[in-house]
């Protein structure tokens, strides 16, 4: 096969051949797959498969709020970037990103907290925010997780991916460990990214916009 001389789509549909192919039989139900699926197309990385931890019904909650119109939060712009918001226009949701307001700023280094918190409590404020995702900031998901214990956010769904050595796995698993009432998608261990949780986002997209 020339790859050279195929469409995007093509390239797309090959790609989910190969990993379809190489990961076999499994017991993942056919939306929470196509959500696993996108997470490996991005990342190369078949741990996906083994990894990622669904919320009963989370899939169903979250094509519900995107049908909705609800507002989806990222915790950084690399996220926000690789969210296919052309698929977003029909269903009327509005994506945002506050890690970089200057309020945000001032407010985190007045307080001395992180950014990503500061920008998680700006987000909530917003009682159409009912999407929250965060694929880098351990310290954004914790702070979220806060929120919601002590009643100043309800959101509709948290896709929790973030990456790194410090927090990321325990956020990660606070999270999964349930309690919060809230849907949720996540992945144990260290692995996850700005660019996975994006992937996560448009998978939901493209199922909230099935018939």
């Amino acid at each position: 096969m020339d790859s050279l001389k195929l469409r995007p789509e093509e390239i797309e549909a090959e790609s989910f051949r190969i990993i379809d192919s190489e990961v076999g039989s499994h017991d993942w139900p056919e939306t929470e797959w196509q959500v696993v699926r996108r997470a490996i197309h991005t990342s190369a990385d078949f741990e996906y498969a083994r990894t990622m931890v669904f919320s009963e019904g989370a899939v169903e909650h979250a094509v519900a709020a995107l049908r909705s119109g609800s507002g989806i939060v990222t915790d950084t712009n690399m996220a926000l970037a690789g969210i296919a918001r052309a698929r977003l226009i029909p269903l009327g949701c509005e994506v945002t990103c506050h890690v970089a307001d200057s309020d945000v700023a001032a407010l985190a280094q007045r307080e001395g907290i992180t950014r990503s918190v500061t920008a998680m409590r700006k987000s909530v404020r917003n009682p159409n925010n009912r999407i929250f995702v965060i694929g880098n900031a351990p310290t954004a998901l914790f702070e979220l997780l806060r929120l919601v214990r002590e009643g100043q956010a309800r959101p509709a769904l948290i896709i929790g991916l973030p990456v790194g050595f410090v927090g990321a796995e325990e956020s990660k698993s606070a999270l999964a460990a349930g309690g919060h009432g809230v849907p949720f998608i996540t992945n144990m261990g260290r692995k996850g990214g700005s660019n996975v949780a994006a992937a996560v986002v448009n998978a939901l997209v493209i199922l909230a916009g099935r018939d």
